[in-house]
C-alpha cells in the first residue's frame, strides 16, 4: 500500500496537518488500513525531503501544515496514470501453511481447508453485511462510495479465496483417491 502516494492524494484538497491526513485516510479507506501517526509523520518529512510538500506555516492550534508542491501535484498525476504492478506474490501465510501441512506426516490438510473456510466465510458474511449498509448510506453520504469501494475489494478477494479453498479440497481428494502406480 502506497501510504506516500494516499497522503500526496489527500493533499490535493489543500494543506493538512499530520494527524487530519491519519484521519481523512482511515476515513477514506473504510477504517480498513489504519495508520500509525507515526508512520505518518516519518512518511510527510521523506515527502519534504523529496520536495514533493513543503510546510505551509501552521493551523490556530500550532499544528505543522503541509502542502503540494508542484513536484508533489505531478507525482500524483503519475500515480494516477500507472498501473499497480502485481509482480512476485506477497507471501501468504494460508498458502504456505497448506503446502506445509501437505508434507507433514499426521497433519490433516481438508481439516486445515475446512477450518479457513469456515472462517473466510464469517468474515465474507460480515463484508456483505458492511457493503449493504454503505449502499445504504451512499446515496446521502458521497464519501461513503470510497469505503465502498474498499468493501467490494474485500468481498471480492475473500470470495476468490472460498474458490481457491474449494478446488484445494477437490484436488486433495482427486489426489488421494488417485489409484498408485506402485501396487
Amino acid at each position: 500500500m502506497s501510504i506516500r502516494h494516499g497522503l500526496l492524494a489527500l493533499l490535493e484538497h489543500g494543506p493538512r496537518y499530520g494527524s487530519r491526513l491519519r484521519s481523512e485516510f482511515e476515513a477514506r479507506t473504510g477504517g480498513t488500513w489504519p495508520l500509525n501517526i507515526g508512520q505518518v509523520y516519518t512518511t510527510l518529512g521523506r515527502l519534504e525531503r523529496d520536495g514533493m510538500v513543503a510546510q505551509e506555516g501552521a493551523d490556530e492550534a500550532g499544528r505543522a501544515l503541509y502542502g503540494l508542491t508542484e513536484a508533489g501535484r505531478a507525482e500524483v498525476r503519475a500515480w494516477f496514470a500507472r498501473p499497480v504492478e502485481r509482480g512476485s506474490p506477497p507471501r501468504d501465510e494460508l498458502a504456505i501453511k497448506l503446502v506445509m501441512a501437505v508434507g507433514v506426516p499426521g497433519a490433516d490438510v481438508r481439516a486445515v481447508v475446512e477450518v479457513q473456510r469456515r472462517h473466510v466465510s464469517r468474515a465474507l458474511h460480515h463484508h456483505v453485511r458492511a457493503r449493504a449498509e454503505a449502499l445504504a448510506r451512499a446515496p446521502e453520504h458521497p464519501d461513503e462510495v470510497a469505503r465502498l469501494l474498499v468493501l467490494e475489494q474485500q468481498v471480492c478477494h475473500t470470495e476468490a479465496e472460498l474458490r481457491w479453498l474449494d478446488h484445494c479440497e477437490v484436488r486433495l481428494l482427486r489426489m488421494t483417491q488417485a489409484p498408485n502406480p506402485d501396487s
